[in-house]
């Protein structure tokens, strides 16, 4: 990072991290509130449906981004990679370095990555290294403990959370700066 900035110091270096997080009408439960001696009830019918939300965070400042797909492949993959790197301006000028796991999609010869955009990926079993995981409490507290009837339901509700994530710079950035993440990117 600092080497880029020391011999291309026109060149603007943004630093991301991005994961993958499963969500599905399969209830999620949290632990809860209850008086003494009186245990709670929750009506449950799981069923198997699956909404996949790809999110980018930038721990330094806070920015974070979500992308809601069906499903979770190198074409999706790809799709949401270059429709961020577009947004981002990633290009000639601009580099967007991305951290993120070594998934199947991720690491396929098939992937093409759009011009301006570098892929750094963690060493092998190490989800703790990863910011975005930390993420996912938050994401999933839109639908926790709640019962969720269709998928369109489970769409809006995560829509809407990842909407209000969008704005809560300050929150993200508490739960993805670590100590030895980069500065200054």
């Amino acid at each position: 990072m600092v080497l880029l900035r020391y011999l291309f110091p026109w060149l603007g270096v943004e630093l991301w991290a991005l994961d993958e997080h499963r969500l599905g009408l399969k209830p999620l439960r949290r632990r809860l509130w209850a008086l003494r001696g009186k245990t709670p009830l929750v009506w449950e019918r799981p069923r198997y449906r699956w909404l996949y939300v790809y999110t980018f965070v930038r721990p330094n400042t806070g920015e974070n981004e979500h992308w809601l797909l069906p499903s979770v492949d190198t074409v999706s993959f790809e799709a949401v990679l270059r429709a961020f790197a577009r947004g981002r301006g990633a290009g000639k000028g601009k580099v967007v370095l991305v951290v993120l796991d070594r998934a199947g999609w991720h690491t396929s010869p098939k992937l093409r990555v759009p011009e301006g955009v570098g892929l750094v990926f963690l060493p092998p079993y190490s989800p703790e290294l990863q910011p975005v995981e930390r993420v996912w409490s938050l994401v999933d507290a839109g639908v926790a403990n709640g019962q969720v009837e269709t998928e369109e339901e489970l769409w809006e509700r995560v829509e809407a959370r990842c909407a209000y994530l969008r704005t809560q710079h300050a929150l993200i950035r508490s739960y993805t700066l670590f100590h030895w993440w980069p500065g200054g990117c």
